[in-house]
């Protein structure tokens, strides 16, 4: 795909037309080309997911990794009128009737994302205010470089100060009962 014309408001249904080969999100009708993740991004997104799989065994909610299509919207936008389709490393989803073709429609519960020094900025500063804005309840960057957890959890639509978790901590999801992450197996995942 050409440079995006940074003049226009792009759509789902643009989206739908970028090249299959390319990874891509919009943001507020902007278009932001993805590279492939690192190893470690990989390993920890593995570790982390089946952990969450496992837990979530029998309730009405389920864990999917990257590449998922998130349609964020909070309004009854038609699909190919949504101007924020993103691809989050983790998510958790319990309302089954938003899951159609290759993602979700809606506000997830939770939302993790893993930094890379190519994507860390926008993880940090444009989806943190976009996920706030939506009201999606709890927000975790994941920084591999420090083996350090960020947790924004919504408080009266806003995130305020994270919580942040170390390499041999576990965390209990604040969103989800009784659902925990144990980020010891995570981040020895990626030790030489």
């Amino acid at each position: 795909m050409t440079i995006p014309n940074l003049e226009k408001v792009y759509t789902y249904s643009d989206y739908l037309n970028f090249p299959k080969d390319e990874r891509w999100e919009i943001l507020d009708g902007v278009p932001y080309m993805l590279s492939a993740p690192l190893w470690e991004h990989q390993a920890i997104s593995s570790k982390i997911v089946s952990q969450l799989d496992r837990q979530l065994e029998g309730s009405p909610c389920l864990v999917f990794a990257a590449p998922f299509d998130l349609k964020l919207t909070n309004k009854n936008e038609r699909d190919e009128d949504i101007s924020t389709v993103v691809q989050p490393d983790i998510l958790v989803i319990c309302d089954k009737p938003g899951l159609k073709g290759t993602g979700y429609k809606g506000v997830p519960e939770f939302v993790i994302e893993i930094l890379s020094d190519s994507t860390a900025r926008y993880d940090m500063i444009k989806k943190l205010g976009k996920y706030e804005k939506l009201g999606i309840k709890e927000y975790w960057i994941i920084d591999p470089e420090i083996k350090r957890v960020f947790v924004f959890v919504l408080n009266n639509g806003i995130y305020g100060k994270p919580d942040f978790y170390f390499e041999d901590d576990k965390i209990k999801l604040k969103t989800l009962e009784n659902i925990e992450v144990d980020l010891g197996p995570v981040f020895n995942s990626i030790k030489r």
